[in-house]
């Protein structure tokens, strides 16, 4: 029998105080297989200690959202009995000891966690990050990254339609891999996992349970040092042709009367499936672990119940109905084994090999977890100088093409090359736009989703960043003609308990809540990662948002590309040339301090909503968001993507950097047909929205004021060709 030591809490990452309070609790030492599960549901992954505080504050309805934060993914109402269900995940450290399975079974795990509610995946997105482009790991880890996401989506069948990915040397030690899905399903075919009726057979479903990420959640919980290699077993391995035959089973079992609950077992396997669909039904679990499917011979129950084996369900099924669902997964070719009972007792209560290995209420585990009001400072930078930007009037296609070939700029092409975005045959916009838009299977709706995240915005001023974040999202989602419903977060921080990053989460969170609630844009899902530092350097504050929107009708949308030669070029939304935090600061002037733009969220709504009309009655179906890079680099951008010049004409006193490279929120670039010109000018004024007419489209080249030219083709090359030469060199 293990001895329970001292060092042996402290490796569990259990502080005094809380095993103190498991032995008040049990009235006894645990045993080492309860001391696994403590530190399993207790870890910062699983238990939110740290945030949770903070996130009970936040939006999580309006009058479209079904399903909000508790549950296994999000679930919104598309009207016509459909639904989408979605979430986004972290697997951060994973992707850092391993990048390929690492990326790979985050997408594998986020993909179980919407078909385990019901929904067929339709549509996978990824926020990404990875340290300075001269790193010694970033090319390897970027490299296995983009194939472990590519690699499981792909076998799936499941397109990855849109992201991000950004370069910053505060990720040199803790890349980021967030992985987003979005599901369909019936809203009277969504399956929850509260646990109910005494009596009642809780099943095991899927793969088969080998030693593969045990302590996985632990790990996701805790700080990195120089000896992150050693963790490689806490690396779950992924099957993507195995989840492929458990999504078809369960799907099939769910269309007959037989699931009353289901979990997927992700972060802390076994452990926390039973543990969190006994807790919401409020009853007791007893599990023989003799009869879980294992690969590995003589697994402990400490290894079984801490494993995190991909590819597994837990279902809770009537007893007279276990032969028609295992039926279903024979046919399949699954393990179907039954592992356990409900009971009344309320407790989680565990035997293998004739033992008992352990026996726990189950409020202690969950709603007896600790819950931390960190002490926080909130910190931000003073104003950006103005005066450093360039005023030369001369050099401005010059330095548009150094930001089109910078990392953070160029084209995520060879990116998302790597992904299969038309499986399904439902995507009807492509990954390289503001959202990617996915056809509601069978109708002529549409999802539009959209994956974003500033983190420099949020580094600079905490509160401004997390507003600006949620703008960056609705707007997106609204250049295509979308209707905003709701968001999935990812909140991916530096160690919570050091006040100035206990701020920074404090800070994004406040002003998150503000944005949502003016936009009516509620979080109905999410994920939080903390203590993604290495060595005591954390990474900048990255809250990644995931938006999805609504579009009615597919007969009107806009994308970002330019369709028509002697289309009127407009900027929407007013321009102040603010440069703070901005790309053109960091790219041109290597200056990486000061404040980022402000975001007006009432002028945000305001204008978005009147650009959406615009695109919904057919009067123009060409926008872009003007976000990281300023108004010319969107511009080039659109003229890219369309293949088609635009000639701009500028006052002398919009003839400068801050006018073309500036970063000020809330506006987009519409291109409207001249026919058309009078009466977009008409709406855009009764609605006391500004705008500037800036030039037409027609041509091969980028034109500014007949003075500075250059060739569409030859700054199609320069954005496309980054990665390529990056990873050739």
């Amino acid at each position: 029998m293990t001895k329970i030591t001292k060092e042996l809490v402290e490796e569990h990452g259990i502080n005094k105080e809380e095993y103190k309070f498991i032995l008040e609790s049990l009235n006894r030492e645990p045993t080492i297989t309860e001391l696994g599960i403590f530190s399993a549901m207790w870890s910062e992954h699983c238990s939110y200690k740290s945030s949770k505080t903070w996130l009970r504050k936040l939006p999580t309805k309006n009058n479209k959202v079904i399903q909000g934060p508790g549950e296994n993914a999000g679930v919104i109402d598309l009207g016509d009995g459909d639904a989408a269900v979605f979430k986004m995940e972290s697997h951060n450290h994973p992707s850092f000891i391993e990048p390929y399975q690492g990326a790979a079974t985050g997408v594998g795990g986020i993909m179980r966690d919407v078909f385990t509610m019901g929904a067929r995946p339709v549509a996978l997105l990824n926020s990404i990050r990875f340290g300075d482009v001269s790193h010694s790991k970033t090319k390897h880890l970027l490299n296995g990254v983009v194939s472990g996401i590519g690699g499981y989506g792909n076998c799936m069948g499941v397109p990855t339609v849109g992201g991000e990915v950004e370069f910053n040397s505060c990720y040199n030690d803790n890349i980021l891999v967030n992985a987003m899905c979005v599901g369909v399903a019936k809203i009277d075919k969504i399956f929850y996992s509260k646990a109910t009726g005494i009596g009642n057979s809780v099943v095991y479903v899927g793969s088969k349970t080998g030693r593969d990420g045990i302590h996985g959640a632990t790990m996701a919980s805790a700080e990195f040092d120089d000896d992150s290699d050693e963790k490689r077993p806490t690396v779950q391995v992924g099957d993507p042709f195995a989840e492929k035959l458990l999504l078809e089973a369960c799907l099939e079992l769910m269309k007959k009367d037989v699931i009353i609950a289901i979990q997927d077992m992700g972060a802390a396997g076994l452990t926390s499936s039973a543990v969190e669909m006994a807790s919401k039904g409020n009853v007791g679990i007893d599990l023989n672990l003799d009869f879980v499917p294992c690969r590995e011979t003589k697994m402990s129950a400490y290894e079984i119940m801490l494993s995190e084996s991909q590819e597994r369900m837990l279902m809770i099924i009537e007893p007279n109905k276990e032969q028609e669902a295992k039926a279903v997964f024979d046919k399949w070719g699954l393990d179907f084994a039954t592992i356990g009972i409900l009971t009344d007792t309320n407790h989680l209560v565990i035997n293998h090999h004739n033992e008992l290995k352990a026996e726990i209420k189950l409020d202690i585990l969950e709603s007896g977890a600790p819950s931390y009001d960190r002490p926080y400072k909130i910190t931000k930078e003073n104003e950006f100088d103005q005066s450093l930007a360039k005023e030369t009037n001369d050099l401005a296609l010059k330095t548009l093409e150094n930001l089109l070939n910078s990392p953070n700029l160029c084209s995520r092409k060879w990116v998302w090359e790597q992904y299969d975005h038309m499986v399904m045959n439902d995507t009807v916009l492509r990954p390289g736009g503001d959202a990617a838009i996915v056809r509601v299977h069978g109708t002529n709706k549409g999802l539009a989703i959209s994956a974003d995240s500033t983190p420099r915005y949020c580094s600079a001023d905490p509160i401004e960043g997390g507003r600006q974040v949620i703008a960056e999202s609705w707007r997106n989602i609204t250049s295509v003609g979308a209707m905003p419903i709701a968001i999935t977060d990812c909140m991916n921080f530096g160690n919570p308990e050091k006040e100035d990053i206990m701020g920074q989460f404090a800070g994004v969170v406040t002003g998150m809540i503000e944005a949502c609630e003016i936009l009516d844009y509620p979080v109905v899902s999410g994920n939080v990662s903390l203590y993604n530092e290495t060595n005591g350097k954390g990474i900048n504050p990255t809250p990644a948002i995931g938006g999805v929107g609504l579009i009615d009708d597919l007969d009107h949308f806009s994308t970002p590309f330019i369709k028509r030669e002697n289309d009127n070029i407009f900027l929407v939304g007013e321009t102040n040339g603010y440069l703070g935090q901005s790309i053109y600061a960091k790219e041109i002037l290597n200056i990486t301090s000061g404040l980022p733009p402000r975001v007006d969220l009432k002028s945000e709504k305001e204008i978005g909503n009147v650009v959406r009309d615009l695109i919904n009655i057919n009067k123009i179906d060409t926008v872009h968001d003007v976000s990281d890079g300023g108004f010319l680099v969107a511009l080039a951008e659109m003229s890219i993507s369309g293949n088609i010049g635009v000639k701009i004409n500028l006052d002398k006193e919009n003839l400068n950097d801050k006018f073309l490279f500036g970063e000020d929120q809330g506006r987009y670039i519409i291109s409207v047909s001249d026919g058309l010109a009078s009466e977009v000018t008409k709406i855009l004024d009764d609605k006391g929205i500004f705008f500037q007419k800036i030039g037409k489209t027609g041509g091969k080249k980028l034109i500014i004021n007949d003075h500075e030219e250059a060739a569409i083709e030859t700054l199609k090359k320069i954005h496309e060709n980054w990665f390529n030469n990056y990873l050739e060199e």
